[in-house]
């Protein structure tokens, strides 16, 4: 059985999308509901290390948070960073999705494609009715 983990927001249309093509592909995700219970430091750490990019990177900036602490000045530290994001976990930008291919922040939700381990098992059309995956499977080039 293949082990993925999702990083999920049920509120957030491209988390649920995201939740849809792990499970087109016949495997049901251990779904971690971040901002109920968000991740450790070390947990926060490792998934930005894992999918190499920097801190900022995975910032949320269309939060209130976001604004009112001032954080798109730039002059905040990795750790002052992290320090933010573990005390209003909606700055952790999502879905969030970690595969044996890989971990990847799934914006667009298309982007849990390349480290699914299992293909897609049938046709597949975002909530917004986008096209994502044919009948066959195969996913539709934009």
């Amino acid at each position: 059985m293949t082990e993925i983990t999702l990083y999920h927001n049920p509120a957030c249309e491209t988390s649920r999308n995201t939740l849809a093509l792990i499970r087109n592909s016949g495997v049901e995700p251990a779904i971690i509901l971040y901002l109920e219970m968000p991740p450790t430091r070390d947990a926060l750490k490792k998934l930005i290390a894992d999918m190499g990019i920097s801190v900022d990177k995975l910032l949320r900036k269309n939060t209130e948070p976001y604004t009112k602490m001032g954080l798109a000045a730039g002059r905040f530290s990795d750790d002052q960073l992290l320090d933010a994001m573990l005390a209003y976990p909606i700055l952790i930008n999502r879905p969030v999705v970690v595969t044996s291919l890989g971990t990847r922040l799934c914006r667009p939700s298309e982007r849990v494609l390349d480290i699914l381990p299992s293909p897609q098992r049938g046709a597949f059309a975002k909530e917004d009715g986008e096209l994502v995956i044919d009948e066959s499977g195969n996913r539709v080039s934009q």
